[in-house]
């Protein structure tokens, strides 16, 4: 078990967004309440997956609802603890451990925020390894774990408890509570004991997250090219560089949906990409032709410095360059692919790995 400092919350955010395929919430909102929470004199400790004991109880907690809102409607923290609280009570037993739902955004800093409040450590890992905008789009899905009894908390203090008939109907029930809270709630979810979370998580996300973080960073204090640190550390690939001449964005049904249109610069001038988004990107199209596909990562970043653009920050006029990171090979079964693979987000594709899509 380790103690985080002001420096892996600050590299964290950086790589959780990038991981978090331009979804996950704005990770600077996040990032400053973690700060703020080690000003106040608080630890933040972080737990590697062997050290949670098989009968342990696990409690993921996030945000839910349009990254758009976010922008405006910050949070203070208490309404995670709000909702871990009626859990607690749901449940009658204390949480053990924290963990994201997710490596991306906020959802990868705010479990901190909730965990130094509560003294409780965080697990480094989480039930997704990126960030995806449905509740039953996870590993711990995948694994047969029940999403719910969840808890779901706004900031006035309103507090619902959910019990579904199974995940899919947790996620269309919590949405409908998410938009009746203002667009955004604070769920603790998919509590479980931790032999399970072992075999369901995607592991060590949060150290590759704060290994990003750190090598986009040490590569600009030495004049290095960041995106090239970034590629190197993520295993990823770039996709494209160019412009954003066109951005369309709609909050539908609890989630930002849409498209960016970027045209090509430099060795791509002459190209034209189009991302299209559901809160996270989910699939990129050069000339018309997929180079990237959910569930591998996409990831919009400023071409200068590598800062990623989640899908609520992105506006015409910017230069950036896209990046795709291959997912955890937990999401490249028959059975991970049916709940986040392209078709399930309506697009008409077979799912290619982006290794193979690239040549590598």
């Amino acid at each position: 078990m380790w103690k985080m400092s002001r420096q892996d919350i600050l590299d964290l955010a950086v790589g959780a967004a990038i991981l978090g395929a331009g979804g996950g919430g704005d990770p600077y909102i996040g990032m400053l309440m973690a700060l703020q929470e080690l000003d106040k004199g608080r630890e933040i400790r972080v737990a590697d997956p062997e050290e949670v004991p098989d009968d342990s109880f696990v409690v993921p907690v996030a945000g839910m609802g349009t990254p758009t809102v976010l922008i405006e409607k910050i949070p203070s923290g208490s309404e995670l603890v709000y909702a871990l609280k009626a859990l607690e009570e749901y449940y009658n037993r204390e949480a053990d451990f924290l963990t994201p739902i997710e490596a991306g955004g906020i959802n990868s800093t705010i479990p901190l925020v909730v965990a130094a409040r509560r003294g409780l450590p965080v697990i480094d890992g989480d039930g997704m390894g990126r960030a995806f905008p449905e509740l039953q789009m996870t590993t711990f899905h995948l694994y047969g774990i029940k999403a719910t009894p969840m808890s779901m908390a706004d900031e006035k203090g309103n507090r619902i408890v959910l019990d579904t008939i199974d995940n899919y109907w947790a996620e269309k029930i919590a949405r409908v509570v998410t938009i009746k809270f203002g667009g955004t709630a604070w769920i603790a979810i998919y509590a479980m004991k931790g032999s399970d979370y072992k075999r369901a998580a995607v592991w060590r996300t949060m150290s590759l997250a704060i290994k990003i973080g750190r090598a986009i960073r040490e590569a600009k204090e030495r004049g290095k090219n960041p995106i090239d640190a970034l590629t190197e550390a993520s295993n990823g690939f770039l996709l494209f560089r160019g412009k954003i001449v066109d951005v369309k964005r709609f909050n539908v049904g609890g989630f930002a949906r849409g498209e960016a249109v970027i045209d090509g610069m430099d060795s791509f001038s002459g190209s034209k990409m189009v991302i299209k988004f559901q809160n996270e990107n989910l699939i990129a199209l050069r000339d018309g032709e997929p180079v990237a596909m959910v569930p591998d990562i996409i990831v919009v970043v400023d071409q200068e410095t590598a800062r990623p653009i989640t899908t609520e920050r992105l506006r015409y006029g910017l230069r950036v360059a896209v990046i795709g990171i291959p997912c955890s090979e937990k999401w490249r079964t028959p059975e991970g692919l049916k709940v986040v693979g392209p078709k399930y987000f309506g697009y008409d594709y077979e799912y290619i790995p982006i290794e193979k899509l690239m040549g590598r």
